[in-house]
């Protein structure tokens, strides 16, 4: 015989079981960053695999809930003890099995959803169970079955509106994944125990044995190596030493899974990154002052910005959407942030609300492996940058593509040349291997750039060069097509090879 559950209990145990679960899912996309990075993939795949597992859980649910009361809640405690231990697991199991899936799987839907199905099914799947077993205890024992159950329905959609929020706006960012998920994982622990109690089953000490189980697997999870330095509300951040001599310092910034830039203390004028060094030199080779002022798209290390305020550049405007990355660039690689204007907000909006505001030249750092903003490649972004830009000013951006592909690098410059006059494309003037992955720079404005070549350090000394006319016609004639707000499937488009 159970025990009496009064409709409050019930409706917050639904509420509170169902914000846990979305906290579950909201952590799922930050914990897959480090390894995938976050895209349009990740985010569908997560969710994909978080609603695959709540389905599955129902449909075992609502097997459960024909039992009787007693039954049905001892084995739905199981159920949540059994989420406990998964969803603390999945702090350990993920970098374990991140590897071999993604080098097993190269496509990167495959790899993605994999990873996400092994680390996040099955805590979704347990924390399914409990909503079908106690929406029916709900009808049954409540005086009017209608309004109980749909006050449990209520509760569940009430809990996961703030699991959201709690997750996005608070815990990622204030306790870190792993800490967060060990917090669900308490919340289940100890749900799982109510619902033993509740059912006055015999297995409560044993169900203690495996809370205290889960628990300490959370605690382990919570020592594991953190892949972040920074966990901030939009990135996981780090930094690694490749300094050849300590005395001469050279950091390399990783934001999620990707190595964003590369900075030398000594060497401030000095670019290590292909795009990063292409960037920097034909922004000086175009711009139409010594004094140029600039607008920056991204952060990252501040590298660029770093070498035009050593080089006595004009004014220098930067839009970061993260604080903790300038934070980070000041702190590791050497950035002064007085040499700057710093706008802690959406490039793209910072452009719109300030149409007092032109530039020089205006530098698009999107592209990072199969991430990229969609709303800052597209044709009316791009309108909005030549109308900030001052007379004979430019645009450039970099574009990473493959070399047996260049889908995402045609449809950019099908789509730039709608807006400026002149499109340009450069490159490391080397020959690629077949398939491989190549860094360019597309260049918008209203001439063409003074010389078809130059050589630069990056580190190395390293030789650019733009395409041939011809050839870069031919790109957006025969693979471009024009992105627009209302359809750019840049994630698509920059997929890895077939």
């Amino acid at each position: 015989m159970t025990r009496a559950t009064p409709l409050w209990l019930l409706v917050l145990l639904q509420g509170g079981i169902s914000a846990a679960s979305l906290v579950v899912e909201i952590v799922a996309g930050r914990m897959l960053a480090p390894h995938v990075g976050m895209s349009l993939y990740t985010w569908t795949s997560v969710i994909a695999v978080v609603l695959a597992g709540f389905s599955a859980g129902h449909w075992w649910g609502g097997r459960l809930a024909e039992r009787p009361a007693a039954s049905a809640l001892a084995w739905t405690g199981g159920a949540l003890l059994a989420g406990a231990v998964t969803t603390a697991g999945a702090v350990l199991i993920l970098p374990a099995v991140a590897g071999p899936v993604l080098a097993a799987l190269q496509d990167p839907v495959s790899g993605i959803t994999a990873l996400t199905m092994a680390a996040f099914f099955l805590p979704s799947f347990f924390a399914g169970v409990p909503a079908p077993v106690l929406a029916q205890i709900a009808v049954t024992t409540a005086s009017r079955s209608g309004p109980a159950l749909g006050a449990m329905f209520a509760s569940g959609a009430v809990g996961a509106i703030a699991g959201t929020l709690l997750a996005g706006f608070f815990f990622i960012s204030w306790l870190g994944s792993a800490a967060t998920l060990l917090v669900v994982t308490i919340v289940y622990v100890l749900s799982g125990l109510l619902f033993f109690w509740l059912a006055r089953s015999r297995g409560l000490p044993i169900a203690l044995i495996a809370g205290a189980a889960a628990a300490g697997l959370g605690g382990l999870a919570l020592a594991a190596p953190d892949p972040c330095d920074v966990e901030s509300r939009y990135f996981c951040i780090r930094v690694d030493d490749l300094s050849a001599n300590p005395e001469r310092p050279v950091h390399l910034m990783v934001i999620d899974h990707l190595a964003h830039g590369i900075s030398a203390r000594d060497l401030p004028e000095v670019q290590f990154t292909e795009h990063a060094a292409m960037l920097a030199e034909l922004s000086e080779r175009r711009a139409p002052r010594p004094n140029f002022t600039s607008y920056h798209i991204g952060g990252g290390t501040y590298s660029v910005p770093r070498a035009f305020a050593a080089g006595e550049a004009g004014e220098i405007t930067v839009a970061e959407i993260d604080p903790a990355v300038t934070e980070f660039a000041e702190r590791e690689f050497w950035f002064d942030p007085g040499s700057a204007t710093i706008l802690h907000e959406d490039a793209r909006r910072a452009l719109l609300t300030r149409p007092e505001r032109h530039y020089d030249v205006i530098i698009g750092d999107a592209f990072t492996d199969v991430v990229v903003p969609v709303h800052l490649v597209t044709q009316e972004f791009f309108q909005l940058a030549a109308d900030r830009l001052n007379p004979g000013g430019s645009y450039l951006m970099n574009v990473i593509d493959y070399e047996d592909r260049l889908y995402a690098l045609s449809s950019i410059v099908a789509t730039m040349q709608t807006v400026f006059p002149v499109v340009e494309v450069w490159t490391h003037l080397t020959q690629p291997a077949p398939g491989a992955r190549m860094v360019f720079v597309v260049v918008g404005g209203d001439s063409p750039t003074a010389v078809g070549d130059f050589s630069v350090p990056a580190p190395d000394l390293m030789r650019f060069g733009a395409l041939a006319d011809g050839m870069v016609a031919q790109l957006a004639e025969a693979r471009g097509q024009v992105l627009t707000d209302d359809y750019a499937p840049i994630d698509r488009l920059i997929g890895r090879p077939d």
